[in-house]
């Protein structure tokens, strides 16, 4: 995503040529949506003074259909609405967020013909989101172009830029940029150091990481907790319970106090090793040295429980939550549902999924994928049908697969009703010209004979 710098034009002639592109793009694959109007703010009797709220931001904030947020800031520039730095922020993210990156690169050319000062967390985000869609080299090219912008590249950038290296296996990269780092002009903290040291351990370093972790102390940057919880995490997934107390030992000396992340990491490996109580007496150890167990220590003897199948000591220990005031979260609940759709219990984690709601526990995306999932495996899906809506209505989207599942799912169970109605969901959200779901499809008829074929037929003439 290289900027170039273009031609001199007049700044008044730039905006109607960058505007009226992305409108023009916008009008010919989706059809006009509502009308938008400003807002009419009534004034407050409040002595102090208060911020009026800029109607575009907040009209883009109600939208999620990232054209039709192009077409709302092309249609306040025709009312005269002088686009700002927190005008283009929104939509960039907007559009970032729906992996529109080509328009992003259209207004960031803009912002950088018109002099728009920029923040440097504008830049963040966009790389964040480039990282996550994988584009790893169009990060990088936002990242040295930073400074085209009339904005000063600071370590938070860079350890950004890092930590994407590492995210996406491209550890050498990464490595090779911490090296440099001097010549660049950062000068490394903390967080560049558990960045590379994350990413040493990631592919099974430790003495390469430990290098890291000394060169850390030799150039007197304080290591955090979270430079000592990567390390005996690593270490007590490898079963290294002893090295793992130690370095546990040598934090407090240094004068670094635990938090409950460190003490679930120890008590998960106790758990790895069989010795559960030893991890719940740690538990409750861990309140006498100042730090009050929380959820993920829970979560940890939970996640032990019913990998070992012991149901009733699940229920048991959610009751001692309960007990000692400590209210389980999605996170919890998602353990215990999990299991059950696991052992085919669907009955049972729909309860469950009932209890946490009226427990005042919203349940999560990964709640109602799981329970869909659950509901498919044992091939109710009419069951499934009832928890997908459920999610939509909570502006969740399911997996592609629990799509495909439940499609072919009812598509054998002659309801194409039923069947189409998700199709047009998945169209709703871009996903119905997926190349998986068909193939499932047609692998679904070929395992059903010719009924299947004639319910495929109707199901595509419905749609």
């Amino acid at each position: 995503m290289i900027i170039t710098k273009p031609k001199p034009i007049s700044p008044s002639h730039l905006t109607t040529i960058v505007l009226d592109n992305l409108y023009i793009h916008i009008t010919t694959t989706t059809p006009h949506s509502q009308s938008y109007h400003t807002h009419k703010h009534t004034r407050t009797h409040s002595n102090k003074p208060t911020r009026k709220p800029i109607p575009f931001l907040t009209d883009i904030k109600q939208i999620k259909d990232p054209d039709e947020a192009l077409s709302l800031f092309h249609h306040y520039h025709q009312l005269g609405f002088k686009h700002d730095y927190p005008s283009y922020t929104s939509l960039i993210f907007k559009l970032c967020k729906a992996r529109n990156f080509d328009a992003v690169e259209t207004l960031l050319g803009y912002v950088k013909s018109c002099n728009i000062r920029c923040g440097e967390a504008l830049f963040i985000g966009i790389i964040r989101h480039l990282g996550k869609a994988g584009l790893i080299d169009k990060a990088i090219e936002v990242f040295v172009e930073i400074k085209g912008f009339n904005c000063v590249r600071s370590v938070q950038s860079y350890n950004t830029i890092l930590n994407i290296l590492v995210e996406n296996e491209r550890i050498h990269d990464a490595n090779a940029m911490f090296e440099n780092a001097r010549k660049m002009g950062f000068r490394l903290n903390s967080v560049s150091f558990n960045v590379m040291i994350k990413g040493w351990l990631g592919k099974g370093e430790w003495e390469v990481a430990r290098k890291v972790f000394d060169e850390m102390l030799v150039r007197e940057v304080e290591p955090s907790v979270v430079t000592y919880n990567c390390q005996i995490g690593f270490l007590c997934k490898r079963g290294e319970f002893d090295k793992a107390k130690g370095l546990f030992d040598e934090m407090n000396k240094r004068g670094k106090h635990a938090n409950a992340v460190t003490y679930g990491l120890l008590m998960e490996g106790l758990c790895c090793l069989g010795k559960f109580k030893e991890a719940k007496k740690l538990m409750f150890d861990m309140e006498y040295q100042g730090c009050k167990p929380r959820l993920v220590n829970y979560g940890v003897l939970m996640s032990d429980i019913v990998r070992n199948g012991k149901w009733d000591e699940a229920k048991e220990l959610l009751v001692e939550m309960k007990k000692r005031r400590v209210k389980p979260d999605a996170v919890i609940y998602n353990i215990l549902i999990n299991y059950l759709c696991k052992d085919g219990r669907t009955a049972d984690a729909y309860k469950l999924l009932v209890e946490m709601q009226v427990e005042g526990c919203e349940p999560n995306a990964a709640t109602y994928r799981m329970m869909v999932d659950g509901f498919c495996s044992v091939e109710d899906f009419d069951g499934g049908l009832k928890v997908l809506n459920a999610m939509l209505m909570s502006n969740h989207c399911p997996r592609l697969e629990t799509f495909c599942c439940l499609i072919v799912g009812l598509t054998r169970s002659g309801k194409i009703d039923d069947a189409c109605y998700i199709l047009e969901e998945m169209d709703k959200r871009k996903l119905r010209d997926n190349l998986k779901l068909w193939e499932s499809l047609v692998q679904a008829v070929s395992e059903s004979g010719e009924a299947a074929v004639e319910l495929v037929n109707e199901l595509i003439c419905a749609g």
